[in-house]
């Protein structure tokens, strides 16, 4: 499973629209297995949708998002964690527990 998060200098970046960064998770058996960060290329909001989708994501976790990107991820079927801030390697460690509290109306 792929996890994405909107990635700013360790932190969750806090718009998804605008977001420059992905630091992107390999998840398996409960464990993270691997990491990268890569570049959204300028891409804005419907463009980062499919870039995510193009690159696999199961799982988006970000800052702000507004309707028609959360619209986009669900008929990507990337399963979103939005209104989320602070660090994004412990959001994975909290994701991966089971334990991430997020704002489902972000």
């Amino acid at each position: 499973m792929k996890v994405a998060i909107t990635y700013d200098n360790g932190e969750i970046f806090q718009s998804f629209g605008h977001t420059e960064q992905f630091k992107i998770y390999e998840v398996n058996d409960g464990m993270i297995t691997d990491m990268q960060i890569v570049n959204a290329n300028g891409k804005e909001n419907g463009a980062l949708s499919g870039f995510l989708a193009q690159a696999k994501t199961d799982v988006l976790i970000c800052g702000g998002i507004d309707d028609n990107a959360q619209t986009a991820l669900a008929n990507a079927g990337i399963q979103l964690y939005g209104g989320m801030s602070g660090s994004a390697d412990e959001a994975i460690v909290a994701y991966v527990a089971g334990i991430l509290n997020h704002s489902p109306n972000a």
